[in-house]
């Protein structure tokens, strides 16, 4: 199989976290491919037609796409370790839904302030997704601590993922504000191997 990617997409480190955990790191190859909305990668629309990454093109079926896709074949093939049954599997879902919708909204900011020129940025706009952001860390805080530190599956890895990338991207916000218990959970999970293996470069 193989992976099209890039090291600082988020997306694609849900991925990545998801075949170290279930050990299926050797059956993929890495196709670096960074793209943005203004400047996809010649050739990716082949495999994904809406351009994004993370893809995942398969020797026996048409290439998967989207993250959550993407993590739920990959955990199906290695036996269904990170996206349990029963109850658990819906707050699992709703738990990653919950990580993704937070780092669908810091990617918007960080288009609004690293593609659009200056003159044409909309403060307003980005305050709007960074309250996204504000309520979502605000609803794990107070909901889904519980399941956080319990046994480990996607929901978990997403929320580590959406954290960092907003660390990654808009340290200066503190999304820690207000979150004491989810800030020390994450600084625990942030202590994995795979989390630091997959920690996206500067820049």
């Amino acid at each position: 199989m193989k992976l099209y990617y890039s090291p600082t997409s988020p997306y694609v480190r849900k991925v990545i976290i998801l075949l170290s955990e279930t050990g299926q790191t050797d059956d993929v190859e890495l196709v670096s491919s960074s793209t943005s909305p203004i400047n996809p990668v010649d050739g990716l629309q082949a495999k994904n037609p809406l351009n994004k990454i993370p893809a995942l093109e398969r020797p026996d079926g048409p290439t998967l796409y989207d993250s959550r896709v993407i993590c739920q074949y990959l955990d199906d093939r290695a036996g269904g370790r990170l996206y349990p049954t029963g109850a658990r599997r819906w707050d699992t879902l709703t738990l990653e839904a919950t990580a993704d919708g937070i780092l669908d909204a810091a990617l918007l900011v960080t288009y609004e302030g690293r593609m659009r020129p200056a003159d044409k940025q909309w403060d307003e706009w980005s305050d709007a997704q960074w309250g996204k952001i504000v309520s979502g860390c605000a609803a794990l805080t107070t909901r889904w601590m519980s399941h956080l530190n319990g046994p480990l599956d996607m929901g978990q890895i997403a929320v580590a993922c959406a954290l960092g990338y907003v660390d990654f991207r808009h340290d200066a916000r503190n999304w820690r504000k207000g979150n004491d218990a989810l800030a020390d959970w994450y600084a625990k999970f942030a202590e994995r191997d795979d989390m630091k293996a997959t920690v996206p470069p500067a820049g």
